[in-house]
């Protein structure tokens, strides 16, 4: 008999089995594939390894700006290579992490078998508790032809570049892609259904992301409607509805990137776990209908981010064990690592206006920053939300150099419960790019 439990290896279960296991509790953590889970293997580390080799290129690109000069040559070969390093460097202290004191590592396709039962196989364990953790999948359209399409699994593991790439959706996943794609050298077309790329987005921030990756050659198609793909020769053609007119392109290679769905373990229903729209339904706790199980990260869908999936384990856990958390689920940053970076937390000023709140904004531009003229980072904006009756600050967005970093500073007081004042009153040093925060900070 154990104590805890968890269905899935990936942060959300790796980092709670780790700190159940500090915390003197016998856990067992089942995995049917590599550890790590979707982000270490197909997801957030692969693909910034990517990221960081695009920001490289486009670099080398402008050398000369820098005093360098001289030809270059781009290789694709070693920036797969080292992606794959990069991964397997992080996936073997994940599996020396997991094979710590209190931690039993059992490999195969996990069963509920009832509320403290798990098969693997013809194996039955059991524990007081059982945690779900067990992710999600990429998600597709049922439209005509795409299963000729790639999803972010498949790209990853392309190790020669198409000509051309069309991405059905801009999206996060959708976006990281095209911008190191399109760095390396390839056509990129990107098709968004919505009016604007990053539809959950502040729309001041997206709109100055996809006119800056449209100046470095990337084609967007808004508001359109993909119907089907179908192959032609050595070519993919995407069909779609543009203002009620059906128009096509074609491409080398077409990428999937419409978000994704939970995966979820063979039982549920025979053990009377209740669904959501988005996944398995929790409450406050992460514990499910059934008393006892909690499901944490993707595979309940309240917010698909690795880091989530590391805070509601934590959350988890207290209600496990009884000890006092205060991990804030409300506030969690998000970024995008495409060149410049973009970063939110909190509410945009359309979500704002739908709640009917009072509040305030003001911006903040790079090209007044030192730092980031120095850098040569001068495209970027960041957007300040603030609470006209208490002062706290409700949101932020940020476009530009490093956005993914500052945006932490700001996710740290809106967790506080700080007014704008202490971010306006706080001491940057100079020259830093932080110094963004506080120049929209002092406009309240």
């Amino acid at each position: 008999m154990f104590d805890i439990i968890i269905i899935g290896a990936g942060p959300g279960g790796y980092e709670t089995a780790a700190e159940a296991a500090a915390l003197g509790q016998n856990v067992a953590i089942i995995e049917r594939d590599q550890l790590g889970g979707t982000c270490l293997n197909r997801g957030c580390i692969p693909t910034k390894a990517l990221c960081r080799s695009a920001e490289v290129v486009s670099l080398l690109r402008e050398s000369q700006s820098w005093g360098i000069t001289g030809e270059y040559h781009f290789d694709y070969t070693p920036v797969y290579a080292r992606k794959e390093e990069v991964v397997e460097q992080l996936r073997s202290g994940v599996e020396m992490l997991m094979s710590a004191p209190g931690i039993t590592l059992i490999r195969g396709e996990a069963r509920l078998k009832d509320a403290h039962t798990v098969e693997v196989g013809n194996e039955l364990y059991q524990a007081r508790h059982i945690i779900i953790a067990t992710g999600s999948a990429p998600r597709g359209l049922p439209i005509e032809g795409a299963e000729l399409t790639m999803t972010s699994d498949e790209i990853l593991a392309m190790q020669e570049l198409p000509q051309s790439l069309c991405i059905v959706g801009g999206g996060v996943i959708g976006m990281e892609f095209a911008a190191a794609f399109s760095a390396f050298g390839v056509d990129v077309t990107v098709i968004e259904f919505c009016k604007e790329i990053l539809p959950p987005f502040d729309r001041d921030i997206a709109k100055r992301l996809k006119s800056v990756l449209s100046k470095r050659g990337i084609h967007f198609i808004t508001g359109a409607a993909v119907s089907a793909i179908a192959a032609s020769g050595d070519t993919l053609c995407v069909t779609y509805t543009l203002k009620e007119k059906t128009q096509s392109m074609t491409c080398q290679k077409v990428l999937m990137s419409v978000g994704r769905q939970p995966v979820l373990p063979d039982g549920l229903d025979a053990v009377g776990i209740r669904m959501s729209r988005r996944g398995i339904e929790v409450d406050a706790k992460m514990q499910t209908s059934v008393p006892g199980i909690y499901a944490i990260g993707d595979v309940n869908g309240l917010t698909m981010l690795a880091h989530a999936a590391s805070a509601q384990g934590r959350v988890a856990l207290s209600a496990i064990t009884g000890r006092t958390d205060d991990t804030r689920l409300d506030i969690i940053p998000a970024a995008v690592f495409t060149v410049p970076e973009l970063a939110v937390v909190g509410l945009t000023e359309e979500q704002c206006a739908e709640r009917s709140l009072d509040v305030s904004v003001r911006k903040a531009f790079f090209r007044s920053n030192g730092k980031a003229v120095a850098m040569g980072e001068t495209d970027g904006l960041l957007k300040m939300i603030v609470d006209n009756a208490t002062r706290r600050i409700v949101g932020c967005h940020i476009c530009g150099a490093h956005a993914a970093d500052l945006i932490q500073e700001v996710a740290t007081a809106m967790c506080a419960n700080a007014t704008i004042d202490l971010l306006a009153r706080s001491i940057h040093g100079h020259p830093t790019l932080g110094e963004v925060v506080q120049a929209a900070a002092r406009q309240f």
